[in-house]
């Protein structure tokens, strides 16, 4: 495997490490619910204590999102978002002097269609940090990930609360930056039932990688991303946010002058959750 230069997700985790904390990974879809209200929510995303930004890209079918993500989706499309144009946004981000890591998160058709080899010239150039994508399983590592992982970009999986041990050493085999826990079994947004059994599973995936493990899948409030905290490398939040957007919006659906304080507050208040986390550990 290709060392990845400039490794901003892995020095970041380190970071929280030594801060005696998980990293809070704060999930938005770009162009949700237009380009510059995306854009302006996701330049105010570390200042409000976002450690790592996931940054959806939209896509008409996407099997493995809840109703928040699935809408919030559908209003960046409605919107005219694409796949060059959130490599755009991330490029902005960069050119703004921040340093946050940016992880793109979504399915395998828009890249396939943009052409592989010429989204990751993109992405790295724009500045990506690393890929999550949900619908590439590990036996198709050399459509995107292996390519990916040449380039210089990190390769982020999702392992689950069905990926035994048989599985996971599989599912690791070519994962890098960190290791994402699905903290239950279905769609995003779902409730977390069993805090003790997250704990339990991140343990197990920790048996079997040195990276960094994050939870997400059911994250709403601080206290939750403190219990998370508590247990995991990393807490990912992303349905509560785009929620946060929906219920921002006017009856038309558009941007209010609340749309994007809706999402940063709600951010400071999950950064707070996780840093109580690390006073009480």
């Amino acid at each position: 495997m290709t060392d990845i230069a400039a490794n901003r997700i892995q020095s970041r985790f380190e970071a929280c490490a030594r801060e005696g904390r998980a990293a809070l990974v704060t999930f938005v879809t770009a162009g949700d619910p237009d380009l510059a209200t995306s854009s302006a929510i996701l330049a105010g995303l570390p200042a409000a204590g976002a450690d790592l930004i996931e940054l959806g890209v939209p896509f008409t079918d996407p099997m493995a999102d809840g109703v928040p993500v699935q809408l919030a989706g559908q209003r960046a499309l409605k919107g005219g978002q694409t796949l060059r144009k959130t490599l755009a946004m991330v490029a902005d981000f960069r050119k703004a002097g921040h340093d946050t890591p940016i992880i793109l998160m979504g399915y395998y058709n828009p890249i396939y269609v943009y052409g592989v080899d010429a989204f990751l010239k993109d992405a790295l150039k724009a500045g990506v940090d690393g890929l999550i994508v949900v619908d590439l399983p590990p036996e198709e590592d050399a459509e995107l990930c292996l390519p990916a992982l040449k380039a210089g970009v990190n390769f982020i999986r999702l392992a689950t609360p069905t990926t035994d041990d048989r599985r996971l050493p599989k599912v690791l085999q070519n994962t890098s930056g960190f290791v994402y826990y699905v903290s239950v079994t279905g769609v995003t947004g779902g409730a977390i039932a069993d805090y003790g059994a997250v704990g339990d599973a991140v343990a197990r995936i920790k048996r079997h990688t040195d990276l960094p493990v994050a939870v997400g899948f059911g994250v709403k409030t601080a206290a939750d991303a403190a219990t998370i905290a508590s247990r995991a490398d990393g807490v990912v939040v992303g349905s509560a946010l785009v929620e946060r957007v929906r219920l921002s919006l006017d009856d038309q659906g558009k941007a209010t002058e609340k749309t994007v304080s809706a999402v940063t507050s709600l951010v400071a208040e999950l950064a707070q959750g996780v840093r109580t986390a690390a006073k009480a550990a």
